[in-house]
């Protein structure tokens, strides 16, 4: 259960950080690491505050 989470988080922050990435170098020809880590972070803090209230919503 543990290794499936933390499998989660990973590809969850490098596919948010890739896309970052690529938004960034596509439309504004350059990109900083500490944007594209801080708002990779900010979006998978985002998914999982959306998978607690989910699984909250879920068990009433």
């Amino acid at each position: 259960m543990i290794a499936r989470e933390v499998f989660i988080f990973i590809a969850a922050f490098a596919a948010f950080a890739s896309a970052v990435a690529a938004y960034l170098f596509a439309f504004h020809g350059e990109s900083s690491l500490k944007e594209i880590l801080s708002t990779a972070f900010a979006a998978v803090i985002g998914l999982y505050v959306g998978r607690y209230v989910e699984r909250r919503l879920i068990n009433g």
